[in-house]
């Protein structure tokens, strides 16, 4: 997989806009990055629940980014060793992680709100 496909992939799911994060591109849903492409241009990232995570490292489709961040979910993928149906259901997993992350914040931010009363 080349890195226009991986962008055509991301911006292909609805209410994806490509931004740019560390100085390399990303692909944000709901205000939330849940994929980038390295500078390198031969590794890509998705964020995606742990769960997901787990089974995507085990199928041999990434590794965890380190630290905090593969903690976090990023999964790490080079781009010349996946297939495009796995990179296209990895960036979906990663999409509807990206809108349920968005939806859960103003909620918990409003039940903040009514416990500090």
């Amino acid at each position: 997989m080349k890195p226009d496909q991986f962008r055509r992939l991301a911006l292909a799911l609805p209410e994806v806009v490509e931004g740019a994060h560390h100085d390399h591109p990303d692909f944000r849903a709901h205000g939330r990055v849940f994929a980038s492409l390295h500078p390198d241009g031969a590794q890509a990232m998705v964020k995606v629940p742990l769960d997901v995570q787990q089974r995507l490292v085990a199928a041999g489709f990434g590794k965890p980014a380190s630290g905090a961040w593969g903690r976090a979910g990023c999964t790490m993928v080079v781009l010349a060793a996946v297939q495009v149906a796995a990179v296209r259901e990895a960036l979906t997993e990663a999409w509807q992680f990206a809108a349920a992350s968005a939806v859960r914040k103003p909620a918990r931010k409003a039940a903040a709100k009514r416990r500090a009363r």
